[in-house]
């Protein structure tokens, strides 16, 4: 018996069959799984909703100021002498630097120590050339000292030979400004929360969670510097030189990235 010609099949037509197949598995797969219960969910990745987390964010920055009362003087004093021989003006330094010290020490401030000691010629240039006509010394001591004190202590100084003021600075209390930079953090915390908030509320939107936090700057405030004073005269003792100190204004910045 004459056998039936086999019939050849086109790539195109296999790649149809197999589509087909695929598309009656998953008709039946998904008729068992509702007639047993069960409900195909999309599945979300994490990498996916991390994304999504990012683009429904909100970043603000906020900012908090404090001001804090000085009760302390950093002060920096000088001796400065001149003279035409090297080893007298030395002398004279030394002897007045020593009077000053033992001043200071008797009054009992805090974070006394010389910050700097100098001898140097003076010269006189003419026609090209140089000549040492003198020489200039110096001792220079720092120290802290409550504000209120620091009047009577600088006219006391130069009284005992002092004759320069390098520096004073008014600082506050270390106690007290870390109370102030706490309080500087929570006013900018407070400040970024309102800023989201009021920009959120425009937009008919809420905060959810606050995915980040950054702390961007609470760092203790510059001293506050006091006009300095190029030389100090000898003061008599029926006055005292009137000091009064400033504030010191402590900053913190902080961004918060908060999703809605």
């Amino acid at each position: 018996m004459p056998h039936a010609p086999q019939r050849s099949h086109s790539p195109a037509a296999l790649a149809r069959s197999r589509s087909s197949a695929r598309r009656l598995t998953a008709a039946l797969l998904t008729s068992a799984a509702l007639a047993s219960g069960f409900v195909f969910t999309p599945i979300v990745t994490s990498t996916a909703m991390a994304q999504e987390t990012l683009l429904r964010t909100l970043t603000v920055t906020g900012q908090g100021r404090v001001a804090v009362q000085t009760t302390k003087a950093e002060v920096s004093l000088g001796v400065d002498v001149q003279g035409s021989d090297a080893a007298t003006v030395q002398r004279e330094v030394a002897q007045r630097s020593t009077a000053v010290v033992e001043l200071l020490r008797s009054r009992n401030v805090d974070k006394l120590e010389t910050t700097g000691v100098q001898l140097t010629p003076n010269y006189n240039y003419e026609n090209g050339r140089s000549e040492i006509v003198g020489y200039t010394g110096s001792n220079t001591v720092s120290f802290q000292v409550p504000t209120e004190a620091m009047g009577a202590i600088l006219d006391e100084a130069v009284n005992v030979g002092a004759n320069q003021i390098r520096g004073i600075n008014f600082i506050a209390d270390d106690a007290a400004l870390e109370s102030a930079r706490q309080r500087a953090l929570r006013e900018a915390v407070n400040d970024a929360q309102t800023k989201a908030n009021t920009v959120l509320s425009a937009l008919n939107l809420g905060p959810q969670e606050i995915v980040t936090i950054q702390i961007n700057g609470a760092n203790p405030p510059m001293p506050v510097p006091m006009p300095r004073r190029a030389e100090m005269a000898s003061a008599s003792a029926d006055y005292s030189t009137p000091v009064i100190g400033g504030e010191q204004m402590l900053e913190a910045s902080v961004t918060l990235q908060i999703r809605y």
